[in-house]
């Protein structure tokens, strides 16, 4: 069986909320409630990113406020609908990852 990461769908899911780690990173204010309400330290993000949870808490972060997913959608022409669909994936069809 294969997992999400193999295929394309799900590696452009990773790519997206990486992309969202990296924009929160030129947002500082952004990046320390998020971190404050993920409960990941600044030290312990570069291993967090190989989580599919961590990964999802990004989508659901930015999907949580339509302002900042448009602030986002703007600085990087990522479409909000890319971050949808990449929610949907990393998260499964009823939110909860695999099941």
């Amino acid at each position: 069986m294969k997992s999400q990461k193999d295929t394309a769908a799900g590696q452009d899911a990773d790519a997206t909320a990486v992309a969202i780690l990296g924009w929160l990173a030129g947002e500082p204010e952004l990046l320390s409630r998020f971190l404050a309400l993920t409960g990941v330290s600044p030290a312990e993000v570069r291993n967090a990113v190989n989580d599919p949870g961590f990964l999802a808490g990004l989508l659901d972060f930015l999907m949580s406020h339509e302002p900042t997913l448009i602030a986002f959608s703007e600085a990087t022409g990522i479409a909000p609908e890319a971050v949808v669909n990449a929610h949907s994936i990393i998260s499964g069809p009823f939110g909860g990852g695999d099941v």
